[in-house]
């Protein structure tokens, strides 16, 4: 018989060591063994300010808001199944690739899809959500 409890209980992640939310939402949702984050976009988590300039300089704030999420959480970037990766502009897919190979290389890839948009809050040119395992 299966536990149903470990089915339908679930746990709110929260960090101060990653922004807060913008919008009715929380970083991460732990449930079924699983971390389900919210996308994370180039927010500095001190002030709440878009940082970066170019894709390359947002990409790398917007892995290392998720790695604080995912840690908070009780997992890391090794355990990431999927990520969603949400562009402004599909001709910066090459330099965020970049970025991302520097955090998810190997032989534990995640699956992956990666979309262009019309826009992203704050004006951001990245957002990233992931589901990892605990």
């Amino acid at each position: 018989m299966v536990d149903v409890s470990i089915v339908t209980k679930r746990e709110i992640v929260q960090t101060e060591k990653a922004p807060k939310a913008i919008g009715p939402y929380v970083q991460a949702n732990i449930a079924g063994g699983f971390v389900f984050t919210s996308g994370q976009i180039p927010l500095d988590p001190e002030t709440g300010i878009l940082t970066g300039k170019d894709i390359t300089e947002q990409t790398t704030r917007v892995l290392e808001n998720l790695k604080a999420v995912l840690e908070a959480a009780g997992s890391d970037l090794s355990r990431v199944v999927k990520t969603t990766v949400f562009l402004a502009d599909m001709n910066d897919f090459l330099e965020m690739n970049e970025v991302y190979t520097l955090y998810f290389s190997g032989d534990m890839l995640p699956s992956r899809s990666c979309v262009q948009v019309a826009a992203l809050p704050k004006g951001a040119l990245v957002e990233i959500e992931a589901i990892a395992l605990l």
